[in-house]
């Protein structure tokens, strides 16, 4: 065997493999700006926003696991190397070196938002076309809007 097929058309399978991707290179990007923020956070809420900032980041570890999953079973390849991320993200950047946790908390307030509007874009995306991969953004999206609530309620 040297590919995986798909029961969806040719046309679905690649708008829910394209919303696939997408989500793949938010939640690997996610991960990985949550952690540099987790090790350089400084400030009086020093401890809730570094436990927090982990917790956000074991959600976008798992889910992007579940996301590349979903890729590879309708036959496609996930793509989460580094230079595919940097190339493809729409997120914002965190800083080098000490952030003050208001900071923090105003970064990925706006950052777990964007992840949001673009994950509720995917819904409305793959409702016809793979209603499988939908009900998997509808899971992620729900927990990625509850992290988004208890981030911004320290504003």
């Amino acid at each position: 065997m040297t590919s995986i097929s798909s029961p969806l058309s040719p046309d679905n399978k690649k708008i829910a493999t394209d919303c696939l991707q997408g989500a793949l290179i938010d939640l690997i990007d996610l991960s990985l700006e949550g952690k540099q923020a987790h090790w350089n956070v400084i400030g009086r809420h020093f401890r809730p926003l570094h436990l927090q900032l982990d917790d956000i980041v074991d959600f976008a570890r798992e889910s992007a696991d579940l996301v590349a999953e979903r890729a590879v079973a309708l036959g496609a390849n996930p793509d989460g190397r580094p230079g595919t991320v940097a190339r493809d993200s729409h997120m914002t950047r965190v800083d080098s070196g000490y952030i003050e946790d208001g900071k923090v908390v105003a970064i990925f307030t706006d950052v777990l938002e964007s992840i949001i509007r673009r994950m509720r874009e995917r819904i409305g995306a793959t409702e016809t076309a793979d209603p499988v991969t939908q009900d998997l953004f509808i899971g992620i999206t729900r927990d990625l809007e509850k992290h988004h609530w208890m981030m911004q309620a320290q504003r």
